[in-house]
């Protein structure tokens, strides 16, 4: 992707740091962020000539649509997640997720210059259960209260209210799911992050719960590379992906212990009671990235830790 300016929302956050990373040398970038996570001012992209910084929030309709105007391309990453987060505030978590979703989509269809619209979805829609979930399974909505359905909730519907654009106005949408992303600059509540950085530093790694959660680890460059199929082929569109890396299957607590064995860590692996209901079982089905994207994730689990521990090593020392 060339001389296109690409307007992304949560711009500031490690995933779009990643992809900026790839495009702002041949591309105009826009990041609108209300830097609430900052992985951009340390990356050492935000003084870039290609780079526009808009401080603003997704529920600001008209700061968004005027700072839209003149781009070719969104990127919709902004939203709240981290469990944490959601618990702590569900009424935000619904606000900004669904409204600024909303938000982001009129004001793509209303400038009417968009090529490619992005949504960020999340592989929580597909519940607590979900072995080898492909696109076209059932997704649910989880026990109306339980605070952490809320993220599913409102994620879900953002992503039924982009294809209804897409059906409606025939706005260029496409829709990721991702599974367990991780990699360098991630920041907030992410497990692997966490365990690297206590095991670096030879600190004691809680695990909420019994640690028989199974999740699949996609690794940031890995989810990045499909994130460009999804913005430049034209049989993206109209679509949702989900996009992980199905081999890197593994237990929250094979996770913490691969951690520490691969980063040679004292840590100490200590379990305290989980906060909400979890997901014991998150493992995707990759099958139409890769049929439609010709996508296969490359990094897999002990690679990508070493990588995430140089990167964090390095900025530690900066």
């Amino acid at each position: 992707m060339e001389n296109k300016i690409i307007f992304i929302t949560g711009g500031a956050g490690f995933i779009a740091n990643t992809l900026i990373r790839n495009l702002i040398e041949t591309n105009k970038i826009v990041v609108y962020d209300n830097f609430h996570r900052d992985t951009l001012s340390g990356s050492g992209f935000s003084n870039h000539p290609n780079m526009k910084i808009v401080k603003g929030d997704v529920l600001d309709y008209q700061l968004m649509e005027d700072s839209m105007r003149g781009c070719n391309v969104v990127v919709h990453a902004a939203g709240i997640a981290g469990i944490d987060t959601v618990i702590k505030d569900p009424v935000k978590t619904m606000r900004v997720n669904m409204i600024g979703t909303a938000n982001a989509l009129e004001a793509a269809h209303q400038i009417g210059t968009i090529e490619r619209f992005i949504d960020f979805s999340t592989s929580e829609v597909f519940g607590s259960m979900a072995f080898r979930s492909s696109e076209t399974d059932q997704t649910v909505s989880g026990t109306t209260g339980e605070a952490r359905w809320t993220y599913a909730v409102s994620k879900l519907a953002g992503e039924h209210l982009a294809h209804a654009y897409y059906s409606k106005y025939h706005l260029p949408v496409v829709t990721v799911r991702p599974f367990n992303v991780y990699g360098p600059g991630q920041t907030g509540e992410g497990a692997i992050q966490i365990f690297i950085k206590k095991a670096l530093n030879n600190e004691d790694i809680y695990i909420d719960g019994d640690g028989n959660q199974i999740r699949a680890w996609c690794y940031v460059d890995d989810f990045v590379d499909c994130l460009f199929k999804c913005l430049d082929h034209p049989k993206a569109i109209g679509e949702s992906f989900n996009i992980g890396n199905a081999r890197a299957v593994i237990t929250i607590l094979g996770l913490a212990q691969t951690v520490c064995r691969v980063l040679n860590s004292k840590s100490k692996i200590i379990f305290r009671a989980a906060l909400s209901a979890d997901i014991a079982l998150r493992i995707p089905s990759v099958d139409k990235a890769n049929n439609i994207l010709d996508f296969k994730a490359k990094i897999d689990l002990e690679e990508g830790i070493l990588l995430t521990a140089e990167a964090f090593k390095t900025a530690a020392q900066a």
